[in-house]
């Protein structure tokens, strides 16, 4: 897909992940437009305000910016794949997970400059019990975390608001059973934090597995065993790096779809760092689901 081929574009901004960068947008937005993009600029504050956005405006678009944090962009990625849009991220959120996995860099210039030239990829989207997200869903010690990542702690850490919240978590998990499923094998195990990823990055640029792309045709599992704190904290250099196969105490398995049963029944789900349903779950990925705006050279020599 070339930019010849992108003449109309809706951007969609939450204002509250905006901060100060209304000079950027301006210009990005003057940018598209002086390479031959028509684009509508929209100000969205609720998931269901930018579905709507997009839902009326489909069949005469070729593409959707969203700026915003990753629960906003994935609060759209049903709909983008429904209508075959081609979708491009403005990275103003606290963590920006998926623009990560998409290789894009964190300055909106830069951003919009790729945007501009319209090269895109085909990448996955992962499914539970119906529900589409783009990077990781968890259960366990990783819904903790996002509780405890309010506004006030994401406002006063900034960067460091997922350590902050990471280490809150951790005197609050207890560990639950799971039988499991993945491309039909079962499994049974106790758990303090499982996650299933389609994206390479996860809360604040943890790497979900080092093998993993968000193209590559796979779910990602990893379950941590039940351990003291000591233990988990000599873990978590792995566990940022993806390296967590290395370690006795995670399991990891990787497929098409995962069933999960967990004990206690009804554990919360949260995906893309919002919450999204609970167990019991079923995953199954969906590939080549969306076409994506990325930075040609990072993206054909990322790992």
């Amino acid at each position: 897909m070339s930019n010849e081929t992108i003449k109309r574009a809706l951007l969609i901004v939450n204002p509250k992940a905006r901060n100060g960068a209304q000079a950027k947008l301006d210009e990005g937005l003057a940018l598209l437009q002086h390479s031959g993009i028509e684009v509508e600029y929209y100000e969205s504050t609720s998931a269901e305000q930018t579905r709507e956005a997009i839902t009326q405006r489909h069949e005469h678009l070729d593409l959707v910016i969203i700026g915003g944090g990753d629960g906003t962009i994935s609060s759209a990625a049903g709909l983008l794949h429904r209508y075959h849009l081609a979708l491009a991220v403005l990275p103003l959120g606290t963590a920006n997970d998926l623009a990560r996995s998409l290789c894009l860099p964190e300055d909106l210039e830069e951003v919009f400059e790729i945007i501009a030239k319209g090269y895109c990829q085909s990448i996955d989207l992962g499914k539970v019990n119906g529900k589409y997200f783009f990077n990781v869903a968890n259960m366990g010690l990783g819904v903790k975390v996002t509780e405890e990542l309010t506004p006030e702690v994401k406002k006063q850490w900034g960067v460091f608001s997922y350590l902050k919240a990471f280490l809150a978590a951790l005197v609050r998990i207890r560990q639950f059973r799971v039988r499991l499923q993945v491309d039909g094998v079962s499994y049974k195990l106790r758990s303090i934090q499982l996650a299933v990823g389609n994206g390479r990055y996860y809360g604040g640029g943890n790497v979900v597995d080092e093998r993993n792309r968000i193209n590559d045709g796979q779910l990602s599992l990893y379950s941590i065993k039940p351990q003291t704190v000591w233990e988990f904290l000599t873990l978590a250099p792995l566990l940022r790096d993806g390296k967590q196969r290395q370690a006795k105490r995670v399991f990891q398995q990787r497929g098409k779809r995962i069933d999960i049963v967990t004990r206690p029944a009804g554990m919360a789900i949260h995906a893309d760092g919002e919450p999204i349903d609970r167990t019991p779950a079923s995953f199954i990925l969906i590939p080549k689901a969306l076409r994506v705006i990325v930075p040609q050279e990072q993206w054909e020599e990322s790992p």
